[in-house]
């Protein structure tokens, strides 16, 4: 018995040294990595992983990525790594960004370029929101404000985002004269800190005052909602402008608060050093909303007693947008008329010309939301047939055609 034993832990000996001489078919083992790769989830498109670098051709890397395969960075992501690759050995560990799961002879398709630059972008979200401050130089001016380089981007720090020490005072808000001033701090070196990021559009927006300053917060807390204050333009962007109501504190006064009529550019209504009045509609973190409308009557009081559904009116083409066309009835009401009214954006263009008079139906009216569609041209008894939309019925414009009860 003992002799059985002793040979059976032989035999077993011998086999455990056939498998560590590779003696023994390596297909279990084979079959075992098969299985990990397949119980894995594969990396998805846009994935950031790391891996070592195995070998390399002249215009192709290829990288480790376990327990996934092989990797491969070549082609237009080679070139456009060229300047990262040439400081990579074999053996060197890589992050990239997979751009194909299943590429040429089953490689994953990775770039090194777009991995780093994924990796900048996280850190600027991180640097977003831990108010992380840094000390950039000012590498170039434009009328609109700064440009900063941070970590290899070009960073925008908009002129009503420095501090008043560093503000352009101008008479007359001359561009060519802010231009110059703003010129004045190309090569200084600046505080700031991240305040918005669009990584699919590239941009990295700066600001160099301080969210956090006790000065400031004891400015907001001297004003309330509905305060009306005055102020003076320190500056217009295409989506509204910016007004000094005290010295060291600015507020917003967004496009679509600026007036009751549509607004296309606000740099049309308003320069740098008007003096305006408005009123505070929304304090929320040391950040004052201002509204000039709000101290105008709103049209869509006395629209509410003119206009009702079912009603044709006249009206002028004054915008397209992806919508249709945008048409007003008077200063600072107007009415959708929806693209689906056209067979095509072309034939809306052709039938509704910008800034030409035309009838149309009033199909949705909703004043209280300033809301309004309308259909083009004379046909109340469209209005009839629509079902499920709100609104004041107008009284019907002939006997013959019943409107909704």
């Amino acid at each position: 018995m003992d002799n059985i034993n002793n040979k059976s832990e032989i035999v077993n000996d011998e086999r455990d040294e056939r498998v560590v001489e590779g003696e023994e078919s390596p297909a279990p083992k084979r079959l075992l990595d098969e299985l990990i790769k397949q119980s894995a989830h594969k990396p998805e498109v846009g994935a950031i992983i790391e891996g070592a670098v195995i070998g390399r051709g002249s215009k192709t890397l290829y990288i480790n990525v376990p327990p996934f395969g092989t990797g491969i960075i070549f082609g237009r992501e080679y070139l456009n790594a060229k300047d990262i690759i040439k400081k990579v050995n074999v053996g060197d560990t890589v992050t990239a960004k997979v751009v194909e799961t299943e590429g040429e002879e089953n490689y994953i398709e990775l770039s090194l370029k777009e991995a780093k630059q994924a990796i900048i972008w996280s850190e600027a979200e991180k640097a977003l929101k831990n108010k992380t401050q840094f000390e950039l130089m000012v590498k170039d001016a434009n009328k609109g404000g700064l440009i900063l380089e941070w970590n290899s981007l070009d960073g925008f720090l908009p002129a009503s985002q420095l501090k008043p020490e560093h503000y352009p005072r101008v008479k007359d808000g001359d561009k060519d004269s802010i231009i110059e001033e703003l010129k004045k701090l190309v090569g200084q070196p600046l505080s700031v800190m991240v305040i918005g990021i669009d990584a699919k559009e590239g941009k990295l927006i700066f600001s160099e005052k301080d969210p956090d300053n006790k000065q400031r917060r004891e400015m907001v807390g001297k004003y309330a909602l509905g305060d009306v204050a005055e102020g003076e333009v320190t500056g217009a962007v295409d989506f509204g402008i910016f007004v000094k109501i005290e010295d060291g504190l600015e507020g917003l006064v967004h496009i679509s608060e600026l007036d009751w009529s549509l607004v296309e550019n606000p740099r049309d209504l308003f320069r740098v050093g008007d003096k305006i009045r408005a009123k505070i509609i929304n304090i929320k973190d040391d950040k004052i909303s201002l509204s000039i409308k709000a101290l105008k009557e709103n049209p869509w009081h006395e629209a509410e007693k003119k206009y009702a559904r079912g009603q044709t009116v006249d009206g002028v083409v004054i915008k397209y947008n992806k919508h249709g066309a945008l048409v007003s009835l008077e200063e600072g009401v107007s009415g959708l008329v929806h693209i689906s009214e056209f067979k095509s954006e072309d034939e809306l263009r052709q039938k509704l010309e910008l800034g030409k008079n035309y009838p149309f139906t009033i199909n949705v009216f909703e004043p209280k939301d300033q809301r309004m569609t309308l259909f083009y041209g004379h046909c109340p008894e469209r209005v009839t047939a629509e079902s499920g939309l709100s609104g004041r019925v107008a009284k019907p414009v002939t006997p013959s055609l019943p409107l909704d009860k």
